[in-house]
């Protein structure tokens, strides 16, 4: 029985994708031998910003970059950030079923509430914990076990939904079930390279798997 449900913020429930490309793009024109493209950014988005701009850059320190990347992320948020299709009314359905919701992301908190609150989903999650909040980010499971400290749940009767396989990794390393979103960039072989519990083309699927509704869903597909 599904009693609590975490999920990962970028990719999973906002589409923050073209973002975080563009502000990725912005970041390093000119700054890299070689430049940085969509096909270089798009397998490591998931991880924290930090490593990123060390991995594409080859340089130890990074705050010029970190500032740069966030500035124009902030500047250019509001009007390139959404919620997937059929986010809102689904979470708020859980939520109204005594769903236990929260958050865990690689993502800084300032951020991490811009987007919840601009999507008018922030009130529904009970624990919101970003890297800001965390020693090891994901695919350590802290953030997964911080969470649900949180939300008085235990891993017993909880899953972890995510589009990336530090999401995946995460939940296995949590023992509990993991749900891949069919919508990640990343694609769904990418996603079963990491066997999750679920892959699902539709966030509503989530209804029946928590019980709120009934219908079939296939395992393992």
């Amino acid at each position: 029985m599904i009693h609590t449900m975490l999920f990962d913020l970028d990719g999973t429930i906002l589409d923050t994708n073209e973002l975080i490309i563009q502000s990725f793009l912005h970041t390093f024109d000119g700054i890299t031998k070689e430049p940085v493209t969509r096909e270089h950014i798009i397998p490591n988005m998931g991880r924290p910003l930090v490593e990123q701009m060390q991995f594409f850059s080859g340089r130890d320190t990074v705050d010029d970059l970190v500032q740069k990347y966030r500035r124009f992320n902030i500047e250019k948020h509001d009007a390139l950030v959404k919620e997937f299709p059929d986010v809102r009314e689904t979470l708020g359905r859980l939520h109204a079923a005594g769903i236990k919701l929260g958050v865990v992301t690689s993502k800084v908190r300032v951020t991490t509430e811009m987007g919840l609150k601009l999507c008018g989903i922030y009130d529904l999650f009970g624990a919101i914990v970003t890297v800001d909040e965390v020693q090891r980010a994901k695919p350590d499971p802290e953030g997964i076990r911080k969470a649900l400290k949180e939300l008085g749940s235990d891993a017993n009767g909880a899953l972890m939904v995510g589009d990336s396989h530090y999401d995946l990794e995460a939940a296995h390393n949590a023992g509990i079930p993991s749900v891949g979103v069919a919508w990640s960039l990343k694609g769904i072989p990418y996603l079963k390279q990491y066997n999750p519990t679920y892959i699902i083309d539709d966030i509503k699927e989530l209804l029946p798997i928590a019980g709120v509704e009934e219908s079939s869903i296939e395992k393992n597909r």
